[in-house]
């Protein structure tokens, strides 16, 4: 389950039909008391309803993977530059007016395009500029803290799994480590299948300790046990999509502890995305493990509510 309970519903719907209702009863039923209402009984309930027809296995349950060492996760608080701070604070005044003035799917829309071009700045002024040749060191609090990472990670011979949701940034990172004399290695969706596997091949060789991985292109599928550490150097939307990826080095074969590092950009959208991830795992728990019901599906005031910064709320 990713985004929501009716992922749930579409499953046991085709599994076992008639067992959750029709979609509509399912929603009235399940979703407003869970979702919206957020009623730990109701999540409880559901469970108990659901528990029979689910079998599920972490690499934490005792005996499934007893060899795994372990795994820490940290977020990475990190402050936005004045030049990021002057374009978020810009983006923002120049669309929430047009925001307000919209209804329905182009409101939504607006907001998905506000809050992609904030978490782009977030990332860095150049990959929101589209510059062609840009000045990369200084401008981005996210770019120094990743320096600052491989600074104390690489010396004591570990290497790094550094994800992003954005082929741009991605290459602005490999452009900046090649700068700097950090070997980096770049996978993207754009690479033909026996390309991914020739980089994949040369990382677990050695050939550099730095992996720059797509999220979407990479986050499933690979074997990467030779990182020690991952870097989500933006966030996605959905938090078993991130799971997945960090999953590449935390896995069968890993002999090191995984230190699991989100960077996340103070004060911004980013901050709230954090919230919104937590609360979607929680909501997984909710049905599968009965514990509390979670965040819902934010409603459009929830996403407009996203793109401001900090104290201006």
């Amino acid at each position: 389950m990713e985004n929501d309970l009716t992922d749930l519903w579409a499953i046991l719907d085709w599994t076992t039909p008639g067992l959750l209702g029709t979609l509509g009863e399912f929603r009235a039923r399940w979703v407003k008391p869970v979702q919206t209402d957020r009623d730990p009984e109701a999540g409880r309930d559901l469970a108990r309803l659901v528990g029979p027809f689910l079998l599920r296995r972490r690499k934490s349950d005792p005996g499934v993977a007893p060899e795994l060492p372990a795994k820490t996760e940290t977020d990475q608080p990190v402050a936005l530059t004045a030049e990021q701070a002057a374009l978020y604070q810009a983006c923002v005044a120049e669309l929430l007016d047009t925001i307000a003035g919209a209804d329905g799917l182009a409101r939504h829309g607006l907001v998905v395009k506000l809050l992609t071009a904030l978490k782009q700045i977030c990332n860095h002024p150049a990959q929101y500029l589209r510059e062609s040749a840009p000045r990369l060191a200084g401008r981005s609090g996210k770019l120094d803290l990743l320096d600052e990472l491989l600074e104390a990670i690489l010396p004591a011979g570990g290497a790094v799994l550094v994800f992003t949701q954005y082929v741009a940034m991605a290459r602005l990172l490999h452009r900046h480590l090649s700068d700097r004399g950090v070997g980096a290695l770049l996978l993207h969706g754009g690479l033909p299948v026996a390309a991914r596997d020739d980089l994949v091949r040369r990382f677990d060789a050695g050939e550099a300790p730095v992996f720059l991985l797509s999220l979407r292109a990479a986050g499933t599928g690979l074997n990467l046990t030779r990182a020690d550490h991952v870097v989500h150097y933006d966030r996605w939307w959905n938090p078993a999509v991130e799971d997945q990826a960090t999953d590449r080095a935390y896995r069968i074969g890993q002999t090191r502890p995984v230190q699991v590092h989100r960077l996340i950009a103070e004060g911004t959208v980013e901050d709230r995305v954090a919230a919104l991830l937590a609360g979607k795992r929680d909501l997984a728990e909710a049905v599968l493990d009965a514990g509390p019901a979670a965040l819902a599906a934010l409603s459009d005031t929830a996403l407009a509510d996203l793109v401001t910064l900090g104290g201006d709320r």
